[in-house]
């Protein structure tokens, strides 16, 4: 990296000091990002720009669709085609020589990009902040500002790489500063460089023919630095593989960024899609991927994806998201579905995707995630799930997992999902940066990779079966034994019984009859009680208890079904009663008493039942009718270590000192007074 790279980046920040006033500390970005764009187009277009020009003005009037002469025109120092061009006369240095125009100036400039150029800056908005800036008389300033040396953003001192770092940096500071979510942009460079390892887990086995073609893609691409990170992987592997990439990215802003750093690499900008939600519109969907990468948003709500999301769904498994929806709440297994539906159906593919700790665990059996989280597993797709050190990322200090997903396991992991507890290996950052107070070192990848690559049980490395992620949720029932009796505690009860409640509602829009009517019911509800408080004794028998029900209240033509609601609100469980039959003589279950068991797959159902259940209540019964299979992932509990509890002595002698302490502090203040 240049020396000057530190440089480079104060100096650009230190230029959002020019706003203040007229623009606010949260909109400083929408200004300075763009125009540090601009910068590098102008810069790396420098080689290349007389030549432009002279093919601009030579065929101007002559062919229409100038676009292919110019772009075949538009070449770095080493001949190679840049993919854009600009046909104005104008750039930063000649910009500031007429301070009069530059506002025409600038937006004549910036019309004579190439469309896909045009195309970033749509996405900044940034005629826009051009009008608003020669407005406040900041315009000249800020452009005369970029044309110094100190931001010199020519290839010659800042690497395709650098100005990627620059941008990223940037776009940090920024998001601080203005408490926007940094990381939902980019992802730290050592968590970056964690995945891409894991997803080349093979170190080239599978990269090292002559003649290859690898798609790569990021459903949440931010600036693109995960696609970047796997493009330089496998070119280190080997060069001759022609790397194409692809992403799509809903923020203006960023998607912005992320295409013009691929613009400016060589790229195929138009594989960067946006902006727009990956969820809701795939804007890729006839594409499939060797290589998937993603650090999509977690613990956001997609409820502006539902209707399209919903839509999706129904069409099953010809869609993406067959195998379920998720909580509205949060949209990480939506992302995980997207991701597998790209696979190729026909060659390996394989998936690396950061989550927090909700999709592993998160909804009962049968629920959406469950459903979703069964479906990974039965059909085989999870590798790997590695657990992260917390206060990684910039804008959580959370801790979050990396999913390895494949549609092609090597025979030894067939069946089979290992799980990897990093969270010891980080080391402290002398500086944070946000909430990122730990780093990963390369010495710490090497350790996780290790740990991975040897696939072996140890304290650090689990390697499960499928199914032992997997349960069955069975419903256990009890009988139904309760005392019936009519007191005032228990009528009390009948006001939580809906149908009851619903006699003093009233459904008409008309004001004068929906009163008459609502005083109609409580008076029925009040004779009601009053009849009801005319059954006298202590009953044990279900039966004998509906009857007197029935009696008493026979003149007010009550629905079976309200009856039958109103005995539960006059009964109390009791195990000296006798047990409640239905006509057939089967015993009824007391919904009160109604419990569930989770039992694992592997085991037995019935001698699971047998044995923690029976034990305890031996006229117990299970309703296998409602079993429901749920799978979930919880990673704590393989890796939980006992710690015993101090000493009683210990914590007395903490507590006395600290006590001490406390009333050495006051007396300190009274002595004072």
């Amino acid at each position: 990296m240049t020396n000057n790279f530190q440089e480079i980046v104060t100096f650009i920040w230190d230029l959002a000091d020019l706003l203040r006033g007229p623009y606010k500390r949260n909109e400083y970005q929408k200004v300075i990002l763009p125009f540090t764009v601009l910068k590098r187009f102008d810069s790396v277009l420098e080689h290349s720009k007389r030549d432009v020009l002279e093919a601009y003005n030579k065929y101007k009037d002559t062919i229409e669709n100038l676009d292919p002469i110019l772009r075949g025109v538009a070449k770095d120092k080493d001949g190679n085609e840049l993919g854009f061009y600009n046909y104005s006369k104008y750039d930063f240095k000649s910009l500031i020589q007429d301070p009069e125009h530059i506002e025409e100036n600038l937006i004549h400039y910036l019309d004579s990009f190439s469309p896909n150029v045009r195309d970033i800056f749509d996405n900044f908005h940034i005629k826009d902040h051009i009008t608003r800036l020669s407005k406040a008389n900041l315009l000249f300033l800020l452009v005369k500002k970029f044309s110094e040396s100190k931001v010199d953003l020519h290839p010659d001192n800042v690497s395709n790489h650098e100005m990627g770092t620059i941008f990223e940096e940037l776009i940090r500071r920024f998001s601080e500063q203005s408490n926007e979510e940094a990381g939902e942009h980019f992802t730290p460079r050592d968590v970056v460089k964690l995945m891409t390892r894991l997803l080349f887990i093979e170190n080239g086995v599978h990269l090292k023919e002559e003649g290859l073609i690898k798609k790569i893609y990021d459903p949440a691409c931010g600036t693109g630095g995960m696609l970047t990170s796997c493009k330089n992987f496998i070119n280190e592997i080997n060069d001759s593989v022609d790397v194409v990439l692809y992403g799509q990215e809903i923020n203006e802003e960023i998607y912005a960024i992320c295409k013009a750093d691929m613009l400016i690499k060589g790229e195929n900008a138009e594989n960067i899609k946006g902006p727009s939600s990956t969820l809701s519109d795939d804007q890729l969907p006839d594409e499939h991927f060797d290589f998937m990468i993603s650090n999509p948003p977690y613990g956001r709500k997609w409820e502006q994806d539902k209707e399209a999301v919903t839509k999706e769904a129904e069409r099953g498994f010809e869609g993406r998201f067959g195998a379920g929806l998720p909580s509205i709440k949060d949209g990480q297994l939506l992302f995980l579905q997207h991701m597998l539906s790209k696979m190729k159906t026909d060659e390996r593919s394989r998936i690396a995707v950061i989550t927090n700790g909700s999709p592993l665990f998160s909804g009962d059996a049968g629920s959406g995630e469950s459903n979703i989280r069964r479906w990974i597993i039965e059909n085989d797709y999870l590798e790997a799930i590695i657990g992260l050190p917390d206060q990684l990322f910039y804008n959580t200090g959370i801790k979050t997992y990396i999913w390895v997903l494949t549609n092609e396991k090597p025979p030894e992991r067939v069946g089979k999902i290992q799980l990897v507890d990093a969270t010891s290996k980080y080391v402290k950052m002398r500086k944070s940066l946000g909430n990122k107070r730990h780093k990963i070192r390369d010495q710490d990848i090497e350790e996780i990779l290790d740990l991975y690559c040897k696939f072996e049980e140890n304290e650090l490395s689990k390697v499960l079966d499928n199914e032992d992620f997997g349960y069955t949720k069975v419903t256990v029932e009890r009988p139904l034994q309760v005392n019936l009796e009519v007191t005032e505690k228990r009528l009390e009860n009948l006001y939580t019984v809906t149908s009851f409640k619903n006699l003093a509602k009233s459904k008409s829009k008309d004001l004068e009859v929906k009163l008459q009517e609502e005083e109609e019911g409580r008076k029925k509800q009040q004779e009601i009680i009053e009849a009801l408080r005319t059954i006298e004794g202590h009953y044990k028998n279900w039966d004998n208890f509906e009857a007197r029900v029935k009696k008493a209240l026979r003149r007010f033509k009550l629905s079976s079904a309200l009856i039958k609601n109103i005995i539960p609100a006059l009964s109390e469980h009791d195990e000296t009663a006798d047990y409640v039959t239905d006509s057939k003589g089967n015993l009824k279950p007391d919904p009160r008493l109604r419990d569930t068991e989770n039992v694992p797959l592997k085991e037995d159902i019935d001698e699971y039942f047998q044995w923690e259940v029976l034990t305890y209540y031996s006229d117990a019964w299970m309703d296998r009718k409602k079993d429901k299979i749920g799978y979930e992932i919880n990673f704590t509990k393989y890796f939980y270590k006992y710690e015993p509890p101090r000493p009683l002595e210990e914590i007395e002698k903490d507590i006395k000192k600290t006590t001490a302490e406390i009333l050495e502090l006051i007396k300190e203040d009274l002595d004072e007074i």
